[in-house]
């Protein structure tokens, strides 16, 4: 482990080789697009892109039509994927049908039954890029809220992906790397949160709980645990 926390420490630890040594994390992001495909209204396929050796590559995915419209834009080395992933930027697709960015990428979407689709960049701060993207297979599928929620699929992705780098590199975390798979969960998950309602990086809002950690002289994995809860109560309650 002290050779992996060198290797990220300086920035270096391929995010993918850090999935093989976290594989709960990459468990996480299993579950979350699974989620994010049911909680989310208007998406009926949803996958996690990361970048190597500057291509992109889906890690995970829900639903057939996130890894035909994935693969489509890795042929093509264009697409709203990797103009998210690229960008850093929110990227929307209302129809394929007639959508005239992208290249060649509209048309072979459209045949592989891709109408629709929203791309949201993973906040993974200098380590490497990724994204998020929800598909559907009609015209005009998402809405404000659907963008809202996906936002927040993202925050946690990215929150899950840069806990690992920070327990990978971080020796004042490394008591969390025996804390077994739902304590890494539901802190990736609160990072997650704190990064989409305060528009601040992944360590930012890592820093945020663990002050309120000794703050509250409260476990980190309390603390985000009732955030995390906190949150999802909120949810039941807009509904």
């Amino acid at each position: 482990m002290a050779e992996a926390g060198r290797s990220a420490a300086d920035g270096g630890q391929d995010v993918l080789e850090l999935l093989e040594e976290f594989a709960d994390v990459a468990s996480f992001l299993d579950l979350l697009v699974t989620w994010a495909v049911v909680q989310t209204p208007g998406a009926e396929a949803c996958g996690v892109t990361l970048e190597q050796d500057g291509r992109g590559r889906t890690v995970t995915y829900s639903g057939e039509l996130a890894a035909a419209g994935d693969e489509r834009q890795y042929e093509l080395d264009d697409g709203p994927c990797l103009q998210a992933l690229r960008s850093g930027e929110l990227v929307a697709v209302a129809d394929t049908a007639v959508e005239q960015r992208f290249g060649l990428y509209p048309q072979r979407a459209l045949e592989a039954g891709v109408r629709s689709s929203l791309s949201f960049p993973l906040e993974l701060g200098d380590r490497a890029r990724g994204a998020l993207n929800l598909y559907a297979s009609r015209p005009d599928a998402f809405t404000p809220a659907d963008e809202v929620a996906g936002r927040i699929w993202a925050g946690q992705a990215g929150g899950a992906l840069s806990v690992a780098w920070q327990m990978a590199a971080r020796d004042e975390t490394v008591d969390l790397l025996t804390t077994g798979m739902v304590t890494r969960q539901v802190i990736g998950q609160a990072v997650g949160l704190l990064m989409a309602q305060r528009r601040c990086t992944a360590e930012e809002a890592f820093d945020m709980l663990k002050a309120a950690s000794q703050r509250n002289n409260q476990k980190l994995r309390d603390v985000a645990a009732r955030m995390v809860a906190g949150h999802e109560e909120d949810v039941r309650a807009s509904r």
